[in-house]
């Protein structure tokens, strides 16, 4: 397996970080502590045409793989942009792709260009508060009357709900007693993100500030059939094409946030004297730091064979998870040792690792915890009873 990028590979690297460097450690810092959405990030990113890296040509995207998109994905977190960098841009690689495989024409058509030209705004609603990763026990209901369904319920930790004005919405459309199959009964909806019928509800959290989550309200929200995806009922399994991409993502991402920590680091650790030498000669410095990198290196390999398989049509739900975990680990083991390198230092916002730290424990939490990947690779790779 070769795991070189090649040059096309290595240009788009190089091209994103020349995009990030416009918006270096004090524009991340005031996003940090004010808030407020990154429309100017988000737009140079659209000007630049990146919104659609794995888009269709056809609807204006680029047309490449998983595999071009983590490089973005990595290389945006690597700059010092971190999660809030990838969060601003995540949904437009991977969020659309249920149109794109079970979209109609019209749909694609009226759906993809305004979303890659960074016109459209979206969020993905799917998490609800008393289900968590159950997902198919969602709760929100759309009826249909007519030729639109009605809406009602509610979501929690839906980001950029403050901003969005389309949402990516699963919505029950059968009661549970109603179907043959737990997965059915569940439908998918591109639609607009009505304010007239939604109340949004900022949730303050630890980190990311720059990019809003929320508590999310539905209340008769009209949504017309022609924004359904798909066949009604099959809306769980259209999400699911795009968890692997997820998964990748996310993982490319810690390694990324954990590369900017480490190398934060590192040149502090040459740099920072005490009893008259720098604390870089200290084995006590080196060691950790040097296992860090092995990590996130480990890591990298398993999101990028993983992001290959994707690519090559083949099954990778084992190594999109391994990667996400592997990598969720290893970045936020990367930026903690980075605090602790800096001592009271990395305290300090001034020095920016603690606002990476904040940042990488996301990427242990979402989109899937640990212990998830843990009883999944248990129970698909190894053959385990499910414990669940």
């Amino acid at each position: 397996m070769d795991v070189a990028f090649t040059p096309e590979q290595e240009a788009i690297r190089e091209a994103i970080f020349k995009i990030c460097a416009q918006f270096g450690d004090d524009y991340w810092l005031k996003k940090d502590r004010q808030g407020g959405f990154p429309f100017d990030f988000h737009k140079a990113f659209a000007e630049a045409g990146w919104l659609g890296i794995a888009m269709p040509q056809e609807y204006g995207g680029a047309g490449l793989g998983i595999t071009e998109a983590a490089i973005m994905m990595q290389a945006v977190a690597e700059s010092g942009a971190g999660i809030s960098g990838c969060s601003t841009i995540h949904l437009n690689i991977f969020g659309l792709n249920p149109v794109v495989v079970f979209g109609t024409e019209e749909q694609k058509r009226r759906m993809l260009p305004p979303m890659i030209q960074g016109k459209e705004q979206a969020c993905f609603g799917v998490t609800e508060p008393n289900t968590g990763l159950n997902t198919l026990k969602l709760k929100t209901k759309a009826v249909r009357k007519g030729d639109r369904y009605i809406v009602n319920g509610q979501k929690v930790w839906t980001s950029t709900g403050q901003v969005a004005n389309k949402i990516l919405l699963l919505a029950r459309t059968q009661d549970p007693q109603e179907v043959k199959k737990s997965t059915d009964g569940l439908s998918l909806f591109y639609t607009d993100f009505d304010r007239k019928y939604i109340e949004v509800r900022e949730i303050e959290k630890m980190g990311r500030k720059a990019v809003d989550s929320n508590q999310v309200f539905f209340e008769d929200l009209p949504v017309p059939v022609e924004d359904r995806i798909g066949e009604e009922g099959k809306g769980f399994e259209y999400i699911l094409h795009g968890m692997n991409p997820e998964r990748i993502l996310g993982g490319v991402a810690g390694v990324g946030i954990g590369r900017a920590a480490l190398r934060r680091a590192a040149q502090y650790a040459k740099e920072r004297i005490v009893f008259d030498r720098p604390i870089g000669m200290n084995q006590g410095i080196q060691h950790p730091l040097a296992e860090c990198w092995m990590e996130l290196e480990a890591a990298n390999l398993m999101a990028f064979h993983a992001a290959a398989l994707y690519d090559q049509g083949k099954p990778c739900g084992a190594q999109a998870n391994a990667a996400k975990y592997l990598s969720g680990e290893a970045g936020f083991k990367a930026c903690q040792t980075a605090v602790l390198t800096h001592g009271g230092f990395g305290y300090a916002k001034e020095y920016h690792v603690e606002r990476l730290f904040r940042e990488s424990i996301l990427l242990r939490i979402a989109p899937i915890t640990p212990q998830l990947i843990k009883c999944f690779i248990a129970e698909k790779v190894l053959g385990l009873p499910k414990s669940y």
